[in-house]
């Protein structure tokens, strides 16, 4: 009789680690959003101020 065994592995990750590349782009992408809109350069805020409208984000 044959008898043919599977094996499984579970691979266990942290859920600190698992969240943290999303937190991170969370952070980055609200600076770049909101913070350079702010900023005095007006080649940078205009470029933010771009953005924002394309995302349909107010921001005056």
């Amino acid at each position: 009789m044959n008898e043919k065994t599977a094996k499984s592995e579970v691979i266990v990750v942290e859920s600190g680690r698992k969240f943290m590349p999303a937190i991170t782009a969370i952070l980055l992408g609200a600076f770049l959003v909101i913070g350079v809109g702010f900023a005095h350069s007006d080649t940078i805020h205009n470029a933010a101020h771009d953005s924002r409208h394309s995302f349909a984000f107010p921001c005056h």
